[in-house]
Parts: C-alpha cells; structure tokens; sequence
C-alpha cells in the first residue's frame, strides 16, 4: 500500500473531555463544531488555506464560533486538514483519502486560496499513487461509499471503477500487482502462472452498487468469456451470501441476491448448474420477486441434466420435524419446479421429444437424476408421501428404460414410514410399472412385505406371462411366498376374530350372573 506523508511538526492536538485542542503559547481564537467535538484552535494558519473559513469569518471579530456539522468525512477529516494547515505531520493512504479529499473540497483548500494547498497534493498522490495500484484503487472505492454522493460529484467513484476495469482487462502474463486468491488448492508459490479469476476475490469486498457497476462495465465490453464473469458472481455469493437465514438483514440480501442474478450473462455455460440452484434456494429464502424465480428456474431447467444429487439438496424452508425440532425435511418444491421447467422445454422441441436421440438421451439423464434423488429424499422421515407421488409421476414414461431406481425409492419410502396408511402404499406403488422391473428386483419384490398385496400379485403376473424356464422356478417360490403371506394375515384374522368372541361369550355369560342376582335380591 502507498503512503504520503506531509508536514513535519509533532502532533501537539489533545483531548479534554469532548474538546479537542492545540498546544500553543498563543490563545485560540477560532471555534469549530462537528458533530459532538468542538475544536479551540487558531485562526491562523488556518484561514490562508481555507476558502470557506475565510468567508465565515470576514466580520473580524476576535473570537469566532462555526458549526460544520455537514463537513464530509466528520471531525476526522476536519482533524487532517486542520493538522495540514499547522504543518503537523500526516499520513494519507487509500484507507483516508476520500474523505480527506471530500473535507478538503468543502473547506476549499485549493491553489486559488494559496499555493501549493492540500487539494493539490491530494489529486497527485491520487492520480500517481492511488489509481497506480491495484488494492489501493479497490480500497479507495470501498472508503468512498459512506461518501458515495461527494466522491460521484467529483470523480473519484468514476476513476477509480475505471482503473479497475483497466486492470482486470490486462493479460495475466503482465499482471505484477498483488492481489488476493485463496481459492483451496491454489498455492502461489508452485502456480508460477497468474490465474484468470485473479480479480475476482479483491472485488467482491466492494459494496454491491459498486460491484455492479464494474460488472457492467466489463460486460459491455464483451471482451472476457462469459464463464468468467459468472465466477466472479459467484465469488461475490459466497463472500456475502454464504449461510444465511431468512431473518438475517433479508432486504439487504434480497438486493444482493436479485442484482447478482440481474448480472449473469445470457450464455447458458456463464453459471454453473449448481450456482443457479443455490441462488434459486435463495430467492426462495429471502422472498425474491416473481420475475426474479422465474429467470432463476429458466436457467436452472436447461442446465438439469448436468447436475448430481448432491446439487439438488436443499433443506426446506418452511418443513420442520413433527417433534418440533429444528431439522428440515428437502426442498422437494425446488426440485419440481425446476423439473416442470425443464419438461415443458424438453416437449417444446421439434421434431417430436421422443423420436429425437438426443433428446432422449437428455430425458433419460434427468430421470435417472430424479430416481436417484427420490432415493435421498425417502429416507427423511417428514417427507410427505404425496411430494414423494408428484414428483416420481412427473417424468414421462420414456424417461425410464426400466422401473428399478422408481421400486429402491419406494422400498426406501416404506421402509421410514412404517406407520403409512394401506390407501397411501397403494397410491405409492401405482407409479411402478411392474413390467419394468429387471428379474432380480421382481426377485425382491414378490418376498417384500412392505408391498401391497395387489403389488406382489403384479409382479407375480407379469413373471407368469414371461412363462420361461428361467422364470418358473422364482414363480412358485414366489407364488409359495404370497400364500404364506396370506395364510398369516388369515391366521391373524382369526386369532382376532377368536379373541373377540370369547370377549363377547365372556360379557354374555357376566350379564347372565347379573340377572340372575337381581332375581335372587329383588
């Protein structure tokens, strides 16, 4: 980082209570107040390089009070001009300044009220040192946002977002500034060559107005591949959107997150599919608009078949444990409204989605995702089945070559939720289509008795039409299975049956003693 040091006195300015002063042998006549400081110190050597002061004292009384509560950059900055003029020793840098340069400009300190002024000195340590470096530039911009409207006005804003720009557009090969990448993995000292996201991670310091603005500048251009700048939104995520919660600062986050989407270039391979999905989560979390979902949706849909699992899980936002814990079931809702999206593209294609093989290669891939997903899915215990039905019956038929991934799911589903209900099993299974089923999962099946029984016989149907030699011998291992099955619910029939008969013969037989004693005692 570059310095400027001016002035050469020591510093003999001291506190008492809320007053700040100067060591001196002559008595202070000028009175200045910002904000909760008052300052006791001397019109001289002030006024020569301060225009303003100069105007606010002209009636030459001895001593002479003003408030300048609006000064930019508060009693601070005041402070740095004030030492300035008593050629007490100062140090700028990128970190003071803007709000020195601010202060400056509003005390007018410049050539035309006395050689050599502050403001002079200021915009050559500026223009040679400042905008020269890389981190003081994003340094100066960041201390430039509680100042946003005096640094717009005099340029600072717009000089410093062009330096940068500048920068990110120099070939790697000929960057020789510092800047910071601590990406996991990435060791300076064995990676001799400049990565091409260098930049990303010293701009996602910025404010999100300000990062916009560069964004936009560098995509107007057109000059850096569209993948690129995705990266750089999501650095920007992860550095202010990491692991938030609804309540957490929602409006702030809300803006972030709708003008980064605002920022992704149109190019489909600019974002990855499993940035689209965390960014839809969080427009779902923070209450995004309408319009904002539904772009996130579009580009999510026709990037589907590229993801994995472990993409698609998001906990719920709104589903928690019957028990009232904290732990949230998936967001099955995420994932079927990005399937909806995706099926309504897929069946929009010409010619017919089906008759396409490549077409049908991406259905295929999308089902195979969702199959596997269901499998994640069933095992949480607070799942709804009828989330469990829409989605499984979503996909059309020829997105399944076979039914085995549908029954995993399934068995996993009955196997957590072993209090559902015979009309529920029922409505669950009716998505298998038993003829897709390959031998060894109809092997499984007819011996499962988590099934229903109208499943097993299915099954056991279809095993029959087959009619081979390979098949007959499980056929009636299975159909030996079924009966036993039935045989025990039979039995258990009965028992139950048996049980409530010797209740009642029981009741019967106590009423009778009942009567009888009350013949006997009339």
């Amino acid at each position: 980082m570059k310095f400027m040091k001016l002035g050469t006195r020591p510093d003999t300015f001291y506190t008492e209570e809320a007053t700040r002063t100067v060591i001196s042998d002559a008595p202070t006549d000028l009175i200045i107040k910002i904000n909760n400081i008052t300052y006791l110190i001397h019109k001289f050597p002030l006024l020569p390089n301060c225009g303003l002061l100069q105007r606010l004292c002209s009636n030459n009384a001895d001593k002479i009070s003003i408030e300048l509560h609006d000064i930019p950059g508060g009693e601070e900055a005041f402070e740095l001009c004030a030492k300035f003029c008593y050629g007490i020793t100062i140090n700028l840098s990128a970190h003071n300044f803007v709000s020195a340069f601010c202060a400056a400009k509003f005390l007018q300190m410049s050539d035309s009220t006395d050689n050599g002024n502050f403001i002079a000195k200021l915009e050559t340590f500026f223009l040679s040192c400042i905008l020269a470096g890389w981190k003081d530039t994003i340094v100066a911009l960041r201390s430039a946002v509680g100042l946003s409207e005096w640094s717009d006005n005099l340029g600072i804003t717009r000089k410093c977002i062009d330096s940068i720009v500048e920068k990110i557009f120099t070939p790697p090969s000929k960057v020789t500034w510092s800047y910071t990448y601590t990406r996991p993995g990435y060791n300076k000292k064995t990676h001799r060559s400049v990565p091409k996201d260098w930049w990303t991670e010293d701009i996602a310091d910025l404010d999100i107005d300000l990062f916009r603005c560069i964004i936009v500048a560098i995509s107007s251009t057109c000059m850096l591949p569209p993948p690129l700048i995705g990266e750089a939104l999501h650095v920007y995520a992860c550095r202010w959107l990491p692991d938030i919660s609804a309540q957490e600062n929602s409006a702030k986050n809300r803006q972030i997150l709708e003008t980064l989407i605002s920022l992704i270039p149109p190019d489909q391979e600019s974002i990855s599919v499993s940035f689209s999905l965390r960014l839809l989560s969080l427009a779902n979390l923070l209450g995004a608009s309408s319009a904002t979902k539904t772009e996130v949706i579009r580009r999510c849909s026709a990037l589907l078949e590229e993801a994995t699992v472990s993409d698609l899980l998001f906990a719920s936002h709104s589903a928690s444990n019957d028990d009232g814990g904290d732990e949230h079931c998936h967001d099955v809702d995420l994932v079927v409204a990005v399937l909806e999206s995706f099926l309504m593209a897929w069946r929009r294609q010409s010619p017919a989605a089906d008759e396409n093989a490549q077409l049908l290669i991406s259905i295929r891939k999308v089902g195979k995702l969702i199959d596997s997903y269901l499998q994640v899915v069933a095992r949480d215990r607070n799942m709804p089945v009828a989330k469990m039905i829409y989605l499984a019956e979503a996909l059309p038929d020829v997105a399944r070559p076979n039914h085995d991934d549908v029954y995993r799911a399934i068995n996993i589903f009955l196997k957590e939720h072993p209090y559902l209900s015979k009309a529920d099993k029922k409505r669950l299974c009716r998505v298998l289509n038993c003829q897709k089923l390959s031998a060894d999962v109809r092997a499984h099946a007819v011996k499962n008795e988590r099934l229903p029984l109208r499943t097993v016989v299915q099954v056991l149907f279809f095993e029959q039409e087959k009619g081979n030699s390979k098949t007959s011998s499980r056929v009636a291992a299975a159909s030996d299975e079924l009966r036993s099955r039935a045989d025990e619910k039979l039995r258990r029939s009965a028992s139950t049956r048996s049980r409530h008969k010797v209740a009642e013969a029981d009741k019967d037989e106590m009423n009778t003693k009942h009567s009888l004693e009350s013949r006997r005692n009339p």
